[in-house]
């Protein structure tokens, strides 16, 4: 089995733990990040355990970066994989809306939504082949009845994304391919504990894995086109 993560870079972090648990269950993970230092040192601390992993620098928002990383996991690799798992991404507050600054706005979209068109556009030939599972990583805000007050470009973002896996997975059904996001409410990461303190609750960065790593499996097969809340 082979799965590419985006957005494992930072230790402490969710991509840390999905990486480690599709590893574990004897996956090569491909794990993707802006930074080479970190992206190359979560691969080093799977390979150190024994587990198979490979990092590669890659800057998701350029189209034609991201082009060439998916000729070098084709040439690297082979045609197929099994998982791609859409994790880049990040959370910024933007304000009230009349307030806003559209830098924020558009910011917030080019890390959350076109980093995860970009990489699903490039792989998605490469997951057909192997009839495989793609996650995107929405968020509760862009669920119903979330509150989403100075917030709303994270929040309009990360609704786009569940759009987005919406038309993968109905444009894909007949091929194979199954689609489907995460909508977490607060993960307990490094960062997260550092804004926000220990004392919140948190969703553990664990339960988050553990959920892709049965939606990248044979015993989700029947789910696609679902957005699956985490609280």
């Amino acid at each position: 089995m082979l799965s590419l993560i985006t957005g494992v870079g930072a230790k402490g972090q969710v991509g840390e733990a999905v990486a480690e648990a599709l590893a574990r269950r004897g996956d090569t993970v491909l794990l993707v990040s802006r930074s080479e230092d970190e992206v190359k040192a979560r691969a080093a601390d799977l390979t150190a355990a024994k587990l198979k992993a490979v990092g590669y620098a890659c800057d998701l928002s350029d189209p034609a970066a991201v082009s060439r990383l998916a000729d070098r996991v084709r040439a690297d690799h082979g045609g197929a994989l099994d998982s791609l798992v859409n994790l880049a991404g990040g959370f910024a507050m933007s304000g009230p809306v009349a307030e806003s600054d559209p830098a924020a706005f558009q910011n917030m979209f080019q890390i959350n939504v076109t980093t995860a068109y970009l990489a699903t556009r490039a792989f998605l030939p490469l997951v057909q082949k192997a009839r495989g599972s793609i996650v995107f990583f929405a968020s509760e805000s862009a669920l119903d009845g979330s509150r989403t007050g100075k917030t709303s470009a994270y929040a309009a973002a990360k609704t786009a994304v569940v759009g987005l896996m919406r038309s993968v997975a109905d444009e894909n059904r007949d091929k194979g391919v199954r689609a489907n996001a995460l909508a977490p409410g607060s993960i307990r990461t490094a960062s997260n504990e550092a804004a926000m303190g220990s004392d919140i609750r948190y969703i553990e960065r664990e339960e988050v894995a553990a959920t892709v790593a049965f939606l990248c499996s044979d015993a989700a097969r029947a789910v696609s086109g679902q957005v699956i809340r985490l609280r």
